[in-house]
């Protein structure tokens, strides 16, 4: 009865169209009405302590930190080097794409923020050397959601604060799947453009190739910082979030001189819209997580899942499936919100790694992003590049497919990431 009251409860306020943020509040209320112990008093206390997390402090300044790059050049200086390298190529401004989404993924963490920045800055580029719309932008789509998987990533701060697990180790076991995604795309965008009637760019001289690693040093020395810094432990990754706010800052304003004092503005009021959302969705599954494990709902479905269990990989894999599913028509962030209570507890009794897992289900919700109805990247790349959303959900395809063929490796293959983390990190998995 519980686990029904759950599952009713959240689609049918889904359905009707209630934000998820409240569906999440009501389905703890709905919970705590069933076991007869309703009390606001721990709605509130719940949603408080939801947040009252220092690691959570990462999301806001991370996501400022995405804001003051794209306003303050850095984004643009990693596509130019990314076009003195490889502009030149057949089918080249989309492997500038790639390669940049890849960069851009290890400053922001936001796939939201990446694809956005990709499409204003390299859409009129591959319209003006005829490149095909649909193709164009699917492709700057799927590079995009690389963000939540390449550290510094705000889904893994998430996940790591759920499931209490450390979020270094999270940041550098996202590393070598990050790059695979960028890999495959590189093999489907040759595969697909080998035969497109594309302008082909003038090859940079060695002086302009000098020149734009030169200015783009600055943006490029950021993942670095980061990735290094958390690495040898210098930093906790809330600390690394506001070093590389302040970095970006001081690169913006000092540097390129492009971060005006509007720009500065604009950056805090959008980083803190997009942070208070964020944050009040983890408030208000925080309830629902409570309620879900107070009701000792995990140990029912435990019950239910006792076959699975004695089969890890079959557990995930099936995991991983619901998880696709559910990105067709959820947001990434509440849709993990919504899963981990139940999943993580799952995944313990099977003795699966809770680090390769949250790897594994956040690149499966990340894809989620990239598929219709929903689909909040593919509607901002459309709207950013004026596309109709056909051609883009048409446009995707191949490189979705071609992504989802890493998870599939990641599902089959746990020691491509778990492999990796040890090297890394010197701990033991």
């Amino acid at each position: 009865m519980l686990i029904l009251t759950f599952l009713a409860t959240l689609l049918l306020g889904i359905l009707a169209g209630i934000p998820i943020a409240y569906v999440l509040v009501v389905v703890g209320i709905a919970l705590m009405l069933l076991t007869d112990f309703f009390n606001a008093q721990i709605v509130s206390q719940n949603m408080i302590l939801g947040v009252d997390n220092f690691l959570l402090l990462a999301i806001p300044f991370f996501i400022l930190a995405g804001e003051l790059m794209n306003r303050g050049g850095l984004s643009r200086r990693i596509i130019d080097v990314a076009l003195g390298y490889f502009g030149h190529r057949r089918g080249g401004l989309g492997y500038v794409a790639i390669v940049s989404a890849l960069i851009l993924a290890s400053l922001s963490g936001s796939a939201i923020a990446d694809s956005a920045a990709l499409a204003a800055i390299l859409m009129p580029m591959m319209r003006n050397a005829r490149y095909p719309d649909g193709r164009s932008v699917g492709l700057l789509a799927a590079g995009g959601v690389i963000a939540p998987i390449i550290p510094p990533s705000i889904a893994f701060v998430v996940y790591g604060s759920v499931a209490n697990v450390p979020i270094t180790q999270m940041f550098m076991a996202g590393i070598v799947p990050g790059i695979l995604m960028a890999v495959v795309l590189f093999v489907a965008w040759g595969l697909v453009s080998r035969n497109g009637d594309f302008e082909i760019l003038p090859k940079a001289d060695p002086r302009q190739r000098r020149l734009a690693l030169l200015r783009g040093i600055p943006a490029l020395l950021l993942p670095v910082v980061i990735i290094g810094g958390l690495r040898v432990g210098i930093f906790t990754p809330t600390e690394a979030a506001v070093i590389a706010c302040v970095y970006a800052a001081f690169v913006g304003v000092f540097i390129y001189r492009e971060l005006t004092p509007r720009d500065l503005y604009e950056a805090l009021a959008d980083a803190a819209m997009t942070s208070a959302a964020v944050m009040f969705l983890i408030a208000a599954s925080t309830v629902s997580a409570w309620l879900v494990t107070t009701a000792n709902l995990p140990t029912q479905i435990l019950d239910l899942a006792k076959p699975l269990i004695a089969e890890p990989r079959l557990l995930v894999a099936l995991l991983v499936l619901l998880t696709l599913l559910l990105g067709m028509v959820l947001d990434f962030t509440p849709l993990m919100l919504i899963l981990m209570p139940v999943v993580i507890p799952l995944c313990q009794a099977a003795g699966v790694d809770l680090i390769y897992f949250g790897v594994v289900l956040i690149m499966a919700g990340s894809l989620g992003l990239l598929t219709p109805p929903v689909g909040n990247v593919l509607n901002v790349v459309a709207g950013v590049s004026g596309t109709r959303m056909d051609r883009v959900i048409g446009g995707v395809m191949p490189f979705l497919l071609a992504e989802m063929v890493v998870l599939l490796l990641l599902v089959l293959f746990p020691g491509i990431v778990t492999g990796p983390l040890t090297l890394i990190t010197g701990a033991a998995q």
